[in-house]
């Protein structure tokens, strides 16, 4: 690594300072794991911090108001942002998701949307560009974030029940509002817009049908996410979980559905139309169908630090490279050097894994993570 200085990292999770070979394989966009996984996706946390406090996220128990979130130094600036995520890019990723945390309470994110939008392929094309939000603030967003260059927007919403939704938000925050912002967000034209809803049982499962009647005969995409064992403080329980083929179940018993192939290679839900053409919807099936052998994405923290499964409990600290004085050419063969070393499964494994691995370290939190 030379004589340059490595700022110290924010030890809240375990991270190394990455490796750069002397004889790395250009940045061309072929890059594979161990398991022939290509990277294709990144997922960029701009935010720690966020106005809701779901329990299977950030129970308010353990993000009170003592809680200590990262200081703004130790994030990453738009400008390092942009430069780690162009060469992500050399490398073969074609999507980039901005998530949190909650992004849009990240001051001035629309600036930092334009900035990835004028980045392009090695094709030349666009990057797949999207966001995933609580919907708390799109109402006052969606226009800002379409004229950046946002392409798409996944709104997270867990219950129509105004009761139902202000208990799982544990912000006493109306789902009103938050319908208020997917209906500018359409209005704008940052579409097709995805609904993403974890699914509990006992605590919100009655609601699906729900939301099945509300979102048919859109254009809206509702996807139903199996309640995962993410991070240590959510206090997940595998008798919490509805397995997906009992959500298809429910819904196919009042509207007859057929299934639709993925839309692209390393696609998480599995998607299904109704057969009255009037709409779509997918179920994401992390715990009873595990897709990590088609997993083809990379996570960004806040602060700077590469996890390669989101269920991991080390990462490497992209950060000390920014911020270290090493040019755009070692930056992309540690990152090419990182990859080429993934063999992460988690979900495939997780029976036979004990809650803490024995990586001597704990696993990431949904918040910091991004999701």
């Amino acid at each position: 690594m030379g004589d340059k200085v490595i700022p110290l990292a924010d030890h809240r999770y375990a991270a190394s300072v990455p490796h750069i070979p002397s004889n790395a394989l250009p940045a061309d966009g072929s890059v594979v794991d161990r398991l022939g996984r290509p990277l294709r996706d990144l997922r960029i946390s701009v935010t720690d911090r966020c106005n809701f406090r779901c329990s299977y996220c950030m129970p308010r128990e353990v993000f009170d108001k003592h809680y200590e979130f990262l200081p703004h130094s130790s994030l990453l600036s738009f400008e390092e942002i942009e430069r780690v995520a162009r060469v992500f890019v050399s490398h073969g990723v074609h999507k980039i998701r901005l998530t949190g945390g909650e992004p849009l309470l990240r001051k001035n994110l629309e600036v930092l949307v334009d900035m990835l939008a004028r980045l392009r392929t090695p094709e030349g094309e666009p990057l797949d560009l999207t966001l995933t939000t609580n919907g708390s603030v799109l109402a006052k967003k969606a226009q800002a974030l379409k004229d950046a260059g946002l392409r798409r927007i996944t709104v997270s919403l867990d219950a129509l029940d105004d009761t139902i939704f202000r208990r799982m938000n544990d912000a006493d925050f109306p789902v009103a509002e938050v319908l208020r912002g997917i209906d500018a967000a359409e209005r704008v034209g940052l579409g097709p817009i995805k609904v993403n809803m974890v699914v509990q049982r006992g605590v919100n499962d009655h609601e699906i049908l729900a939301m099945a009647r509300h979102f048919k005969g859109s254009s809206i995409v509702l996807r139903f996410i199996e309640y995962m064992d993410v991070g240590a403080t959510n206090g997940w329980r595998m008798d919490q979980v509805l397995p997906s083929a009992e959500v298809l179940k429910r819904i196919a018993a009042e509207f007859p559905l057929e299934p639709l192939q993925a839309s692209v290679s390393g696609e998480t839900a599995e998607r299904w139309r109704y057969r009255d053409g009037s709409g779509e919807i997918g179920v994401i099936s992390s715990v009873t169908q595990a897709f990590c052998r088609d997993c083809n994405r990379a996570r960004l923290t806040t602060e700077g630090k590469l996890f390669l499964c989101l269920f991991a409990t080390r990462g490497q600290d992209l950060r000390a490279l920014l911020r270290g004085g090493y040019s755009d050419e070692q930056l992309a063969a540690a990152i090419g050097h990182i990859w080429q070393s993934r063999d992460d499964r988690y979900s495939e494994l997780r029976s036979a894994l004990p809650p803490e691995t024995s990586s001597g370290g704990k696993r990431v939190e949904m918040h910091y993570i991004g999701g």
